[in-house]
Parts: C-alpha cells; sequence; structure tokens
C-alpha cells in the first residue's frame, strides 16, 4: 500500500513539474503576434459575443432559439449551444450518431424518447441520450426551459433530423 501511495504521488509530483516546464516554455515562445487562432492556443469566447437565431420552423415547433456556444475544433469532434424554448416549443425527432448530453439550466421542460414515456425535465437535470437513440425535447406547454447541448459530430454532423413531433404526441 505504502508502495502504490509513493508512486502515485511521485507521478502526481513529476506531471506538475512537466507541467510547469511547458507552461514556461510556452510562456517564453509566445508573441504579441501570435494568432489567436493558433490550435495551441487557448481560445476565449466572451459572454455575450455569439448571437442566438430563431430555431429553423423545419426543425423546430412554437418559438425557439438557439445560440452556439463552441464549434468543433480539431482534432476534438465536440460542439455546444445553448437552447431556449418558449413555453409549447419543442425540436423534431431526431438522433446524435455519438449521442447528446444536455444540462438544464432554467425552466421545466420535457423528452422522449420513441416509444416511450414523455419525462420531465427540471432545472439542474443532466441528460445523457445514447448513439442513435429516436428523441424529442422541449418546454412543457407553460413553461419555458433552457438547456445546454453538448454532442459529437461524426463525419462533421452532430444531429439527424427527421420528421416534427405532432400535436397529440406532445399532449400524451
Amino acid at each position: 500500500m505504502k508502495v502504490l501511495a509513493t508512486t502515485l504521488i511521485s507521478l502526481f509530483m513529476f506531471a506538475s513539474a512537466a507541467s510547469q516546464a511547458q507552461t514556461g516554455a510556452a510562456q517564453a515562445d509566445a508573441s504579441p503576434t501570435a494568432s489567436a487562432q493558433d490550435s495551441h492556443s487557448i481560445k476565449i469566447t466572451r459572454s455575450g459575443s455569439q448571437q442566438p437565431s430563431k430555431g429553423p420552423a423545419e426543425y423546430f415547433t412554437g418559438s425557439v432559439q438557439a445560440q452556439p456556444l463552441f464549434p468543433a475544433h480539431d482534432p476534438s469532434r465536440t460542439s455546444g449551444g445553448k437552447v431556449t424554448f418558449e413555453p409549447g416549443a419543442r425540436s423534431a425527432w431526431h438522433t446524435h450518431p455519438l449521442g447528446q448530453v444536455l444540462i438544464v439550466t432554467e425552466g421545466t421542460g420535457w423528452i422522449q424518447q420513441w416509444g416511450g414515456p414523455i419525462e420531465e425535465i427540471r432545472k439542474g437535470d443532466v441528460i445523457w441520450i445514447p448513439a442513435g437513440v429516436k428523441h424529442w425535447h422541449g418546454a412543457t406547454p407553460n413553461t419555458a426551459m433552457t438547456y445546454v447541448a453538448i454532442q459529437e459530430e461524426l463525419n462533421g454532423k452532430a444531429v439527424e433530423w427527421m420528421e416534427k413531433v405532432t400535436d397529440e404526441q406532445y399532449r400524451k
């Protein structure tokens, strides 16, 4: 047990020293003319700099605002956005090739997997949607909902849109 603890502490200290050395080297190599787009530079997207847009009517029912938060940056395939649904608004049925995570930040909404019951989701809930699972999500009839969506792209595509959720399906 002592050997394991000593090994872990040594690895931690080695990793910490290596990280500090890399940071120092990066700071020494950095020049004022270095591009913010450089793939080896941290990129900060300031709050409010990404403007929301209306959710396209072919993929959403009701009033929906979608705000990109971050695109996939090579070699990563992960992208994210913030989506706000007004009461009664919802997405069409869709799937994600590598799954999706939703983090509800405001309000109350609904989510449904094809063939399953409608489930309520609330502020603070984190929802994992597995790859290829047909589903929809949106606000309840009387409450708005906002979430942060995080998904991975496969061959440049993060979502496969399908038919709209009917009023009958939404009210079940």
